[in-house]
């Protein structure tokens, strides 16, 4: 029995999100260690916030992908 192993594009960007997620919450961790140090590099800080800034809009544009319009 050989089951087929392909992923329907749905489940594709359900997987998907849930890595950018993964990688939005390292990010505020990595963003809360770099501000607690003495002196935080204030380039490095703004890069990362940049970069969580994409994967919150990048996640938001695949959930709304995934949710059907309704018409009300």
């Amino acid at each position: 029995m050989n089951a087929p192993t392909e992923l329907k594009q749905e489940d594709v960007l359900r997987i998907r999100v849930g890595v950018l997620r993964r990688e939005h919450r390292d990010l505020d961790d990595a963003i809360l260690a770099l501000e607690t140090q003495p002196a935080p590099d204030p380039l490095q800080l703004r890069r990362l916030k940049k970069r969580k800034l994409a994967l919150k809009d990048e996640i938001t544009r695949i959930e709304d992908d995934l949710i059907p319009d309704i018409i009300a």
